[in-house]
């Protein structure tokens, strides 16, 4: 009988994560990374990638990353006003580089990565699995396939056995990533998204904003519970 393959998988608690993990919890022995950077919503986030990893079957380890959220000034990990953006202003793609700057975390899926390189090599995993995609690259250049491709050049070098990063929703935009979530049957409604970090979704920052516009244009029941 052949042995299962193994994957470690960055998961933050989010939609994107989450349906990524699921996509490949089939067909591999996966154990999740889950962050605290010192981000508003770190209690929530782990919280729900505690249940997604139990809804999953999967194993969880949970690193303390405090030290990355007191560099720079990223409104998830200060005190700064998060941004909100009305819907129609979603595919601005000026508007979002500005809030993008607003909330961006020096280095942090890099730091992640390669933490998940470490593990992934002392597990004798054979993949990584994120979450990036196609609709955060428009702001977020660590979600592109530019990043991932150089990433994963890194890796062939960098690594003994050449373990290599997947990302199953690089290409396609948020409502697409709802829809294959509802195909491979992750628990989406376990996941966490806002960047408040209370216990109901804001339903106003961009994040939130999103989620909401993503299951509208899925047509797929919204189980999240909004403020607003």
């Amino acid at each position: 009988m052949s042995k299962q393959k193994k994957a470690i998988s960055v998961l933050s608690g989010g939609l994107d994560s989450t349906v990524s993990t699921a996509y490949f919890s089939k067909n591999y022995d996966i154990h999740a990374l889950t962050f605290d950077y010192g981000q508003r919503s770190a209690i929530r986030e782990i919280d729900s990638s505690k249940k997604i990893c139990d809804n999953l079957g999967i194993g969880l380890t949970i690193m303390d990353l405090k030290w990355l959220g007191k560099l720079g000034k990223s409104a998830l990990t200060t005190d700064a006003a998060v941004p909100q953006l009305e819907s129609d202003k979603l595919d601005n793609k000026e508007i979002c580089d500005e809030t993008a700057r607003k909330v961006w975390v020096p280095g942090r899926n890099v730091v992640f990565t390669a933490i998940a390189t470490a593990f992934a090599e002392a597990e004798d995993a054979d993949i990584i699995i994120v979450g990036w995609d196609l609709e955060e690259a428009v702001t977020f250049p660590d979600n592109s396939r530019e990043f991932l491709e150089a990433f994963n050049q890194t890796l062939s070098i960098g690594t003994l056995e050449g373990v290599q990063i997947e990302a199953p929703v690089i290409d396609l935009n948020k409502n697409e990533i709802v829809k294959l979530g509802e195909k491979v049957e992750a628990p989406m409604h376990l996941s966490y998204s806002c960047y408040m970090g209370e216990e109901e979704h804001c339903g106003v920052c961009e994040s939130c904003m999103r989620r909401k516009r993503a299951f509208e244009m899925a047509h797929i029941e919204d189980n999240t519970v909004y403020k607003s």
